[in-house]
């Protein structure tokens, strides 16, 4: 199958599309390798991949020396004439759209960038679709959608409309969106909340990069909340696990779903949300302490208050996940801070 994969040179895009082109199928990246985070990473990533250099210049398609059925775009997606030229170029069997502005605190300081690039942008996605008839487009979502609803574990057939920052705002914004397009235009698409993904080749703006740069430097770390939050989580390669088999599921109408019942992961539309984290959320004193182990380093910690736009808790319910495509985590967070580690110590730093 052809994929078209937006965000391909971020952490989880450039993981998912490293899947997809090992078990055979053929990548169009794209990705606007913009400067939220040092642009030399994603370049790094790409490199992995076997993109060169050529990929930074705006527009050109760039071919793979290592994956023959991949191909890179710079490009973005709030710039429509140029997502129209891509569609209309070839027909994609499924699109994955993992482009998104990043962040929630960032979102507190600059929240236009995330209307433009998160809901701007992911229009763009949805009517290219729409025009294409594209079979299935799956997108990322958040674990921050659940904000204020603090049910625990967060399950997707449970409300979600009290977010906490404008990151968490747009995200949500993109689910109604996609169920829109879901119910006028018959576009199946499924939205995946994502856990507190980490691993190797990571955003430098994660706690656990933060964490493990200071550890190694002899500098304090930031322990907001005074140690007290949990967190679900999530190694990257179970989570490009769970994208690949979601992929290939297209989501068709539920001839069951009823209004008054209330379960917004579904409808009468091709409309599906998942969840996918660790479902075992760890206490964030624990989760430094296995950082600690893997780095051979015990980090100085100041304790601080919570943070404008955090939760306390966040823990998934993946049974739906399990029950459909037969997805489990299978990473502990030890091995996955291990693998991470090995990576920074070689090639993070």
């Amino acid at each position: 199958m052809l994929h078209l994969v937006t965000g391909a040179a971020g952490f989880i895009g450039f993981h998912f599309s490293r899947s997809l082109l090992e078990r055979g199928d053929e990548v169009v990246g794209v990705d606007s390798l913009n400067d939220y985070y040092d642009p030399a990473l994603k370049m790094a990533r790409l490199a992995e991949l076997g993109i060169g250099a050529g990929a930074a210049k705006w527009g050109t398609e760039n071919t793979s020396s290592r994956y023959p059925k991949l191909s890179f775009i710079r490009l973005a997606l709030e710039k429509r004439e140029g997502m129209e030229k891509l569609f209309a170029s070839r027909h994609f069997d499924r699109v994955c759209n993992l482009a998104a502005q990043a962040g929630v605190r960032y979102s507190l300081v600059n929240p236009r960038a995330y209307i433009e690039s998160n809901v701007s942008g992911f229009l763009n996605i949805l009517e290219c679709c729409r025009e294409a008839r594209t079979p299935h487009l799956v997108y990322a979502s958040s674990s921050s959608v659940y904000g204020l609803d603090a049910a625990q574990p967060s399950s997707t057939h449970d409300r979600a409309d009290h977010p906490m920052s404008m990151y968490a705002a747009t995200k949500r914004a993109n689910e109604l969106m996609a169920h829109t397009y879901s119910h006028l235009y018959g576009l199946p698409t499924t939205g995946l909340r994502f856990f507190t993904v980490y691993g190797p080749w990571g955003r430098p703006d994660m706690a656990y990069y933060k964490f493990a740069r200071a550890i190694l430097a002899g500098q304090p770390i930031d322990v907001y909340n005074n140690g007290d939050m949990l967190r679900d989580f999530t190694y990257i390669d179970d989570v490009a696990e769970g994208i690949l088999r979601i992929v290939d599921r297209i989501p068709t109408p539920d001839p069951s779903w009823d209004p008054r019942r209330d379960d917004p992961s579904v409808s009468s539309a091709p409309y599906k949300l998942y969840n996918l984290g660790n479902s075992t959320p760890e206490r964030l004193l624990d989760f430094i302490a296995a950082l600690e182990s893997a780095l051979g380093r015990v980090a100085e910690k100041r304790y601080l208050p919570m943070q404008n736009g955090d939760v306390q808790s966040t823990w998934a319910d993946v049974s739906d996940l399990e029950r459909d495509v037969g997805w489990r985590p299978r990473t502990s967070i030890q091995e996955g801070l291990r693998r991470f580690t090995e990576w920074y110590l070689a090639k993070g730093r």
